[in-house]
């Protein structure tokens, strides 16, 4: 069969999405910012115009990072939490929890260093992620970050998948529509 792509602008960029299906009726479109400095460059300016102040940024391991780098730099060089998908030998007092999410097929964790943790307590944190479908990695996010003893005070994201474009409590560059096993966008 051949790819199916979506033709989307994000940030002023325009960029073709593969099409990959998820179920047997249900396809998404594959938003990779990877080796796109150029795209990766634009979303972080312009959510970087939408967020509310924070003290520090978190995301999951590993699509967020060149994102919330970037994002991190525009803003000053300043420091950002990364929850990784598996401990390090310089882990300590690592915090934990369980994140099923749509792109993987098993459950995962996600791990914060101990002194990330620390330096969180108290602070405003804002969760970033390249892509919110479903939910479920943002909510292990904030899961970590109450467990510090930091205060989410917002959540962003480039693409907003399917019924995550309807949250009131998520800032979002664009929506990505879900597909039909033919391409087509579902409603």
């Amino acid at each position: 069969m051949e790819q199916m792509y979506y033709h989307m602008t994000i940030a002023g960029c325009e960029r073709a999405l593969p099409l990959c299906p998820l179920t047997e009726d249900l396809m998404i479109g594959a938003f990779v910012i990877f080796g796109d400095p150029e795209l990766t460059t634009a979303c972080a300016e312009a959510l970087l115009a939408k967020v509310p102040e924070y003290d520090y940024m978190i995301t999951a391991e590993a699509k967020g990072i060149p994102l919330i780098h970037e994002m991190a730099r525009l803003a000053g060089n300043r420091k950002y939490m990364l929850a990784r998908k598996g401990t390090k030998l310089y882990m300590r007092d690592i915090l934990d929890v369980k994140v099923n999410s749509i792109t993987t097929n098993r459950e995962q964790h996600l791990y914060l260093d101990g002194n990330d943790a620390a330096l969180m307590k108290g602070k405003r944190i804002l969760i970033v992620d390249d892509v919110v479908s479903l939910g479920d990695s943002m909510h292990a996010l904030e899961q970590l970050v109450e467990a510090a003893g930091g205060i989410v005070c917002g959540r962003a994201t480039i693409l907003a998948e399917g019924k995550a474009a309807d949250r009131t409590d998520l800032v979002y560059l664009e929506k990505l529509p879900l597909f039909s096993k033919d391409g087509k966008p579902l409603a």
